[in-house]
């Protein structure tokens, strides 16, 4: 009973997130755990319930338990237990008051520090000083955090990622004194959900799931019909940038994300990377 529970569960998830019903054999192992996974909502708002701070170190734990590139482990985790720090981070970010009200605040860190650091120890050069390294970290930090979600969400806590501290990168760098080659690749606040929040619908499969070659197929059409399914179930509360673009008499997800990327942001990100020592030539 509890298999077929989850298959249900499992196949309502998916339609909510991709339009699209799934065939799912209710005999599959591991089918509470792929319902928990599809079923994934952004949390924002928490209860004042505390985080057992042993709870967080499991997390933390499982989280580094994840797959790391040739096992290099250049990710690290900051706990942002400091009120005064949760403040000034927060005041960086104050459409996000739950960066500094979550019961707890992380920041996910690439380290291409330590790797340098090992070959100073072991007397060998360090010859990969390149790009690829800080994209190594970088996409190690980004498997870690997802693994972070499914941990905590596995025990019914919930977590928001925040990417947009990349946009204060020097001043969330420097207020939390972070090393030469260590860098703030995103926050995540995390607590226990005081709603229960929604499924967000994602780009049908046809879009972004490809076989042998990269087919985009009628892209404007699939973008169309995906903008309309999403409207159906959680509409934009408000239009961006409206003094700028105007207000659009639908608005979708491909107006939003169109508006968002229709105006710089983080042109300083490269520079700032490379004054904490990388080099990504």
């Amino acid at each position: 009973m509890k298999d077929e529970q989850s298959a249900a569960r499992l196949q309502q998830a998916l339609v909510e997130r991709f339009g699209e019903s799934f065939s799912v054999d209710a005999s599959l192992p591991g089918l509470d755990a792929l319902a928990r996974i599809a079923a994934h909502r952004t949390q924002r708002r928490y209860t004042d319930k505390a985080v057992d701070p042993a709870l967080l170190r499991l997390f933390c734990a499982c989280a580094l338990s994840a797959p790391s590139k040739s096992d290099l482990q250049q990710c690290d985790i900051l706990i942002v237990a400091d009120a005064a720090s949760r403040r000034a981070i927060g005041d960086l970010i104050p459409d996000m008051p739950w960066v500094a009200t979550a019961p707890v605040f992380l920041v996910f860190l690439a380290n291409g520090r330590r790797l340098k650091r090992i070959a100073e120890l072991r007397g060998k050069p360090f010859a990969n000083d390149h790009l690829d390294q800080f994209f190594n970290a970088a996409v190690d930090a980004g498997i870690v955090l997802a693994t972070f979600i499914c941990a905590a969400e596995a025990v019914g806590l919930g977590c928001c990622p925040i990417s947009v501290i990349r946009d204060h990168a020097a001043k969330v760098s420097d207020l939390l004194e972070l090393p030469e080659r260590v860098i703030p690749v995103a926050g995540m606040s995390v607590g226990w959900p005081a709603e229960a929040g929604h499924i967000s619908p994602r780009l049908s499969l046809d879009l972004t799931v490809h076989r042998d070659r990269h087919n985009e197929g009628e892209l404007g059409a699939r973008i169309d019909a995906y903008d309309r399914r999403r409207a159906a179930v959680h509409q934009y509360g408000r239009q961006r940038a409206p003094e700028r673009w105007g207000t659009a008499d639908f608005y979708g997800w491909s107006e939003d994300k169109a508006r968002q990327y229709g105006v710089p942001q983080r042109a300083d990100f490269g520079a700032f990377v490379r004054s904490k020592g990388f080099c990504l030539d």
